[in-house]
């Protein structure tokens, strides 16, 4: 659970050093907005398998520190994690792993996250929201999403550990 542990750590420190050299404004031609920290929940979710409760537990707090470092939306990435986290249980237990089901999980994740993230900021009236701003941050985040998602796939399949990726 250490190397589950310390890849989700370095994932969150990789978002928050991105986050800030990498331009993500509206008005910005960037093609990388990080999601480090949750592509990298998806990718250990397989050295769970018989654990669940640790995973959402780990998934918990994740998103609980993601809102207090990064956001200050007590709670929100919280839940949006641990409902990311159901979502890839459940796909993760209907497919088979492998390097395409990586990169399908990788993109469904960032849809889903996006999608559920605009419509609350919609519902709840906190900055206007609409389908073309939403759809412009999926398709300007997965680039370097998917690149990052792969990387630590290929990573994790060849580090030695206790339980290896199918």
């Amino acid at each position: 659970m250490i190397f589950q542990i310390i890849i989700v750590v370095i994932s969150f420190f990789l978002d928050g050093i991105l986050s800030n050299f990498l331009p993500y404004m509206m008005g910005d031609l960037s093609l990388f907005t990080p999601y480090f920290t949750l592509i990298s929940l998806v990718i250990i979710y397989p050295f769970f398998k018989k654990k669940d409760k640790d995973y959402y537990i780990l998934v918990g707090i994740t998103g609980f520190l993601y809102d207090l470092f990064y956001t200050n939306l007590l709670f929100t990435h919280a839940i949006f994690f641990l409902l990311i986290g159901l979502i890839v249980s459940f796909i993760y237990k209907k497919m088979e792993l492998n390097l395409l089901t990586n990169l399908f999980l990788t993109i469904l994740v960032i849809v889903i996250y996006q999608t559920i993230f605009s419509l609350s900021l919609f519902i709840f009236n906190v900055v206007p929201v609409s389908i073309e701003s939403t759809l412009y941050l999926i398709y300007n985040s997965l680039i370097l999403n998917i690149i990052y998602g792969e990387i630590l796939y290929l990573i994790c399949k060849y580090m030695p550990h206790k339980r290896h990726l199918n």
